[in-house]
C-alpha cells in the first residue's frame, strides 16, 4: 500500500468480518443412510456406491459417459444469454471494485483558463491609451480526502463483497444451466422409451383387433369384444399424443437452453442407451458443503457487504478532512507584465453536528440489515442441508421404486405373453387377455418414469453438492479476475 494511503488510514471502524463457521455435529440425517443402494438386473438398475468424502469431478455430468450431452452442454455454456448475463455482471462489479479503490489515492487535475481584459489609460490621466490582451492561466489541483477512520477501505471491502457475490451468481448459474440439460436428456430419454413402448402397444393392440374382425366376420366371437378392443386401442392411442407434446416441449427446451431459437434445434437426441448411470456417487462432509454450494458462498458474501456498509455508516458520522491544493502560473499577454506564479494550500475540516438523527438512524439501518443477511445466510444453510438429505433419500428410495417397478415389468410382460397363447388356443376368456394388457402398459410406463427418476436425482445429487466448481479450470480464472 502507498505511504500516502498507511498515513491517511487512522483506523477502520465498524465490524471486521469473520466468516460463519460450519454448523456443528451436523449431518444430512438422524441415522445413517446406506452406502450402496439396491440393485436391480438391468440397465440403469445398476448399485449405486455413497462414498463419503469423495471429491466432486469440475465436469461431473461426463460420468453420464454420453458424447451427446457434453457437446450441448459445451454449447450452452458458450451461447446461453443467462451466462452472458452473469458474465457481465461480474464485470460491472468487478469494475466499480476497481474504481472503489481510486478513492484511497489524491485526485490530480489540470486546468487551463483564458480571459480576455482591456485596459483604459483614462484611469492614469492618458485617456488615448488603451490595450487589450489575454490573461492565460495554467494550473494542476490536487484534491485528497485521508481515510481517518477506514470509511473508505470498509467501502472497498463492499464493493468486494459484490464482486464475490456476483462471482458465485456466475457459477450458481453455471451449475443450474447443466442441470437443467442433463434433467432435459434425461426427460427425453424417458418419454422416448414411453412412446416407443406406447407405439408398441398400439401395434399389439392393432392386430389383435384385426383378429377378433375376422372372428367375428364367422361368428366365432360376439361383437362386444371388437367393441371392447376397439375401445382399449381408442384409449392407448389417446395417450401418446400428450407424450409427444411432452418430448417436443422437451426438446424446445434443450434448444433454449443452448441460447437458440426453436428452429435450430440440436441434432443430438437422447434416450436410456446412450446414459450411463454413475455407479459411484460423492457425498462431501457436511463442514465441505459450505465451501462448496454457490449459492452459501453468494449469501456469505452479502453477509460480508452488510457488515462492511455498518463500517461506511459508522465513520459517516466522524470529522472528515479534505484536503486541496493548487500551483499554476499566470501569463499576461502583454510587453510590461511578468508571468506570476500561483499557489493554493487549503486544509477542510467538516464534522457533522445536526442532522435530524440521519446519520445514527443510518447506521442502525445497516445493523438491521447485517441482521437480515445474517438470518438469510442460516437460512440457505439450512435450505442446502435438507436438499442433500432429499436427495439421498430419494436414491435410496430410486433405486428401491426401479427393483420393484423392474420385477413388475418382467412379471406383467411374462403374464400377457401367457394370455396370448391360452388366448389363441381358447383357454381364457378375451377379458382375461384384455386385463393383461392393460396391466402391463401401466406397469411398463410405471418402470420407465422410475428409471427416469432414477437419473434425475442423480444429477440432482451433483447439483445439490455444488457442482464441483472448483475443479473447473475456468473457475480459477474467474476467481483471479474477481481479485484484481
Amino acid at each position: 500500500m502507498p505511504a500516502v494511503a498507511l498515513f491517511a488510514t487512522g483506523c477502520t471502524l465498524g465490524p471486521d468480518f469473520m466468516r460463519p463457521q460450519p454448523p456443528v455435529n451436523a449431518r444430512y440425517s438422524a441415522q445413517p443412510l446406506p452406502q450402496t443402494t439396491q440393485s436391480a438386473m438391468i440397465a440403469g438398475g445398476e448399485a449405486q456406491h455413497l462414498v463419503d468424502g469423495m471429491d466432486i469431478p469440475g465436469l461431473w455430468w461426463t460420468l453420464f459417459r454420453s458424447p451427446a450431452l457434453d457437446v450441448l452442454i459445451k454449447r450452452a455454456l458458450a451461447g446461453n444469454p443467462t451466462v452472458e448475463v452473469a458474465q457481465a455482471n461480474l464485470k460491472q462489479a468487478r469494475e466499480l471494485a476497481l474504481a472503489g479503490r481510486g478513492a484511497l489515492y489524491p485526485s490530480v487535475g489540470i486546468g487551463v483558463n483564458n480571459q480576455g481584459e482591456q485596459i483604459s489609460g483614462a484611469s492614469f490621466g492618458q485617456p488615448s491609451l488603451s490595450a487589450v490582451f489575454d490573461i492565460t492561466t495554467a494550473s494542476v489541483n490536487v484534491s485528497y480526502v485521508p481515510d481517518l477512520w477506514g470509511g473508505i477501505h470498509r467501502q472497498i471491502e463492499s464493493l468486494n463483497a459484490q464482486t464475490e457475490y456476483q462471482r458465485f451468481e456466475l457459477e450458481a448459474t453455471y451449475l443450474t444451466l447443466t442441470s437443467n440439460i442433463v434433467a432435459a436428456a434425461v426427460q427425453e430419454a424417458s418419454l422416448r422409451d414411453q412412446i416407443a413402448a406406447t407405439l408398441d402397444i398400439i401395434a399389439v393392440e392393432s392386430q389383435e383387433l384385426e383378429g377378433l374382425q375376422r372372428q367375428f366376420a364367422v361368428g366365432a366371437i360376439a361383437n362386444t369384444s371388437v367393441l371392447a378392443q376397439t375401445a382399449t386401442l381408442a384409449q392407448v392411442q389417446a395417450q401418446l399424443p400428450p407424450l409427444q407434446k411432452q418430448l417436443a416441449q422437451t426438446r424446445n427446451q434443450l434448444t433454449a437452453l443452448l441460447g437458440q431459437l426453436p428452429n435450430a434445434e440440436p441434432a443430438e437426441t437422447f434416450d436410456f442407451n446412450s446414459l450411463h448411470l454413475p455407479d459411484t456417487l460423492p457425498v462431501s462432509l457436511p463442514s465441505r458443503l459450505v465451501e462448496q454450494r454457490p449459492d452459501i458462498r453468494a449469501a456469505e458474501a452479502q453477509l460480508q457487504e452488510a457488515s462492511a456498509n455498518i463500517g461506511v455508516a459508522v465513520a459517516n458520522q466522524f470529522p472528515q478532512i479534505n484536503l486541496t491544493g493548487t500551483l499554476g502560473v499566470q501569463s499576461a499577454g502583454v510587453p510590461f507584465a511578468a508571468n506570476s506564479a500561483l499557489w493554493d494550500l487549503t486544509a477542510a475540516l467538516t464534522q457533522p453536528i445536526f442532522q435530524g438523527g440521519k446519520l445514527q438512524h443510518q447506521t442502525r439501518a445497516a445493523e438491521a440489515a447485517f441482521d437480515a443477511a445474517a438470518a438469510q445466510y442460516r437460512n440457505v444453510v439450512v435450505l442446502a442441508f435438507q436438499n442433500v438429505a432429499d436427495v439421498l433419500r430419494a436414491l435410496e428410495s430410486d433405486a428401491s421404486s426401479v427393483n420393484a417397478n423392474a420385477i413388475a415389468d418382467k412379471a406383467a410382460s411374462d403374464s400377457l405373453e401367457a394370455a396370448r397363447r391360452q388366448f389363441q388356443i381358447g383357454a381364457t376368456t378375451y377379458i382375461s387377455l384384455l386385463n393383461a394388457e392393460q396391466v402391463y402398459q401401466q406397469t411398463h410406463i410405471a418402470f420407465v418414469q422410475a428409471l427416469a427418476t432414477r437419473y434425475a436425482d442423480t444429477a440432482a445429487l451433483f447439483q445439490a453438492l455444488g457442482g464441483g466448481w472448483w475443479n473447473r479450470e475456468d473457475a480459477a480464472v474467474v476467481a483471479d479476475s474477481a481479485q484484481k
